[in-house]
């Protein structure tokens, strides 16, 4: 309190005299118009530039949630879209067939939203780490993607953390298939730059051209057929000449990797069921 009054007694001229000043612009803007006028303009001018950069900051943040809503919309509409194809294969005539499935286009799928928290590309078996785990009911071997195409497969699993193998690691291998001939063969990465993958096993009497797209095929039980992975740059034969090794531009932006969507397919569960069966069958023959 005594440092409070030496202060005030100590600087009690320039405290007095920015009183006035604020005594006197306040009587200047209250009593003259024009005055009064200008200093609302100028209030106002400054008080929506501070408004609009506040809304602007506020979007922006806003932005994680809209992204994250984005990718799982995407993710939904390549499944729906891909079923949908093939309904229209066998469909093409009948309408009410059609609507049908396309409101049970995702009746076999859950997707669960995640955050990439740890992400590396220059490793020659790189992982990523997602915020979700089995208390959120992520399991090994699901399928991961984002709004762009294929991410990888959860390798481990914590209570709220889990590890991805991504499509950037040489023990991922991921059937594939060329959207527009649907003939198959699997993705590999093979080091090197992130953008780019490769397809093997590609048979020789395939059908494919540059810049086609290539897409996951649906053989496993951990993706859905459809799901985007890159297109076709370039192609050369295989080591044993009895193929053809297709170099991918992939989708993904692995260096930017931020939201991602988790597929639990109720029709891949079966499957991996069945083969599984068949292979404890043949391992004891």
């Amino acid at each position: 309190m005594r440092n409070l009054i030496n202060f005030l007694l100590k600087y009690n001229h320039w405290l007095l005299f920015i009183l006035l000043e604020v005594i006197s612009f306040a009587l200047l803007v209250h009593f003259n118009n024009y005055q009064g006028s200008v200093y609302f303009t100028s209030a106002n001018r400054i008080g929506g530039a501070v408004y609009e950069t506040v809304n602007q900051v506020t979007r922006y943040f806003g932005l994680v949630d809209v992204n994250r809503d984005l990718t799982a919309r995407n993710v939904e509409l390549e499944i729906e879209v891909e079923r949908l194809t093939e309904a229209l294969e066998h469909y093409t005539k009948d309408s009410t067939k059609v609507t049908e499935l396309r409101q049970t286009a995702l009746s076999g799928y859950t997707l669960y939203p995640a955050r990439v928290i740890n992400n590396n590309v220059t490793h020659p078996n790189n992982f990523i780490t997602i915020d979700k785990g089995k208390a959120d009911g992520i399991k090994p071997e699901m399928g991961v993607v984002c709004g762009n195409g294929v991410v990888g497969i959860v390798y481990l699993t914590g209570t709220h953390h889990s590890i991805v193998l991504p499509v950037l690691n040489s023990q991922s291998n991921i059937s594939c298939k060329i959207k527009r001939t649907s003939y198959f063969g699997f993705l590999r990465w093979e080091g090197g730059s992130p953008q780019y993958a490769y397809v093997k096993d590609m048979p020789r009497h395939s059908e494919f051209s540059l810049g086609d797209t290539i897409v996951t095929s649906g053989h496993s039980a951990v993706f859905p057929a459809g799901i985007p992975i890159g297109t076709v740059d370039d192609m050369k034969d295989s080591h044993d000449g009895l193929s053809y090794l297709l170099k991918i531009k992939l989708f993904t932006d692995f260096a930017r990797l931020s939201d991602v969507q988790v597929i639990e397919s109720a029709i891949g569960l079966e499957q991996k069921a069945l083969e599984d069966s068949v292979k404890a069958i043949t391992s004891k023959q």
